[in-house]
């Protein structure tokens, strides 16, 4: 099937740190994303794997369940997808170090994403995690320990009083930790190799990097979400990583959720140009030096973030990107393919998706909520903004004192009552499909945050429109001069 892609590995990334999927919607994405060109998933637990003794706080409410991860990977199997599950060691530990039991353990009080590196209490806590999660994915060839964005190392108490003796450096207290983190996994699980971020290492000179020890003990993962990613650069830094005795690279790209915190709809478009340049990355180098690719899926920026575009709304993007590695262009023939797999009249990749109902699982919630996302709230400004009615006889002024003229409730009421309606019902039949698909909290909050700031706006004007109707007591206040 991969035909002449240079990515043997093809791994959708399963970011379950927000919108987490119930296991029966995975047991009908998993095939498609077998069919599109997939060999792999990297699944990146965060509070949904059921942790266990003194780590069994930093479960979710809706943690999978042991039997649920197992059923998990029987699924992924049936599919002929490989699973590498990936374990926050370093930065992203938001979901750990939240916890008043964990709290002492930030490199910073205020900061709980990055693990203060010197206690043993910090190696302590990510190797009981690596240790559970592995135990349930026995004879996983990888583990990805994450690593990626570890703000303020070097900042917290211990680490200044570190980097102040012999003169030490931030780029060593990071290789540190991370050959602490890469080495308990080898000694505890020989046969799984640790998978590493790589951006704390990029601006790492070159002999430093060489005589850590690191490039023995992982394989890195480039990662770059950019349109217009520098192929040149990206070259270059592969060519750095080999020289400094990284045997094996991969590449990140994304199909979703970078390129904007509360982006509702994937810019497909964008998407398909990341992959397209992580095409030429790959043939620009020497043949195999990346052994694979994450597509990565992120479903919230960090751990205290919104919720960015959900899985099912990330599909249609999904399937074009991994045809497009597969072919090694998106022609006119690799578009009818990705249509025809979901079951889509027609891929528009210039906008954010394509209006119209396909036949892949959760395409009814991709229709939906590109409803809401593209007309929902302008509907409603054009009623309360742009309706002459409303905004000359119903004004926000008008509305604190319950002031309006008789005849313009019958201007103003029908359309509003239609809207409210209309949109009410269109809101009904999303949360039914959301609740197939996700657990409670996750529903509640895509609709509070996407829905609720509209529907509320227009319940406020027909509220206020029905007090204003209502005969009133009479005033000695001032009334609007009207010349």
């Amino acid at each position: 099937m991969s035909g002449s892609t240079p990515f043997k590995m093809r791994l959708v990334h399963l970011d379950l740190k927000g919108a987490p999927p119930k296991v029966s919607y995975l047991s009908e994405i998993f095939p498609l994303f077998h069919d599109l060109g997939a060999n792999g998933l990297l699944i990146e637990y965060e509070d949904m794997f059921p942790y266990e003794g003194h780590l069994q706080l930093l479960r979710a409410k809706h943690a999978y369940s042991p039997s649920e991860v197992k059923e998990i990977l029987h699924l992924a199997r049936l599919s002929e997808l490989e699973v590498i599950p990936l374990v926050q060691t370093f930065g992203h530990m938001e979901f750990v170090l939240k916890h008043a039991a964990f709290a002492h353990l930030r490199e910073v009080a205020l900061f709980p994403n990055t693990l203060n590196p010197h206690e043993a209490e910090s190696l302590a806590l990510v190797g009981a995690m690596i240790d559970q999660v592995l135990g349930l994915h026995g004879g996983s060839s990888w583990l990805h320990i994450g690593c990626d964005e570890v703000y303020h190392l070097g900042e917290g108490a211990a680490s200044r009083r570190w980097l102040e003796q012999e003169q030490h450096s931030k780029a060593q207290l990071c290789l540190s930790h991370v050959r602490a983190v890469a080495s308990h996994v080898l000694a505890r699980h020989p046969g799984t190799t640790p998978l590493l971020w790589d951006d704390m290492l990029r601006d790492i000179p070159k002999d430093q990097l060489a005589v850590s020890g690191v490039p023995q003990l992982v394989e890195l993962v480039l990662w770059d979400y950019r349109a217009d990613l520098d192929i040149h650069d990206k070259v270059l830094l592969m060519e750095k990583y080999r020289e400094c005795g990284f045997l094996r690279l991969w590449a990140a790209s994304a199909f979703k959720g970078a390129t904007g915190a509360s982006q509702a709809l994937p810019p497909i478009e964008h998407h398909l140009r990341n992959h397209a340049q992580w095409l030429q990355v790959a043939g620009s180098g020497p043949a195999d030096t990346l052994q694979g690719i994450v597509l990565t899926g992120w479903q919230r920026y960090d751990h205290f973030s919104v919720l960015c575009e959900l899985l099912p709304v990330g599909i249609p993007s999904l399937a074009a990107c991994l045809q497009l590695l597969l072919h090694g262009e998106f022609t006119d023939y690799v578009k009818s393919r990705v249509e025809s797999f979901l079951g889509i009249s027609s891929l528009d990749i210039t906008d954010s998706v394509s209006e119209g109902a396909g036949s892949f699982p959760g395409s009814s919630i991709l229709a939906l909520i590109t409803q809401v996302s593209l007309h929902l709230r302008s509907s409603v400004d054009a009623l309360l903004e742009g309706n002459r009615y409303v905004t000359g006889w119903f004004s926000p002024y008008h509305r604190r004192r319950n002031l309006i003229h008789p005849v313009m409730v019958q201007h103003i009421q029908p359309e509003a009552l239609s809207l409210l309606a209309r949109w009410s019902s269109l809101v009904q039949e999303l949360e039914a499909a959301l609740q197939l698909v996700f657990y409670p909290d996750a529903v509640e909050e895509w609709l509070e945050e996407n829905v609720l700031p509209s529907m509320q706006r227009l319940q406020g004007l027909l509220q206020d429109l029905s007090q204003a109707a209502a005969p009133q007591p009479p005033s000695t206040g001032p009334t609007p001069d009207t010349g």
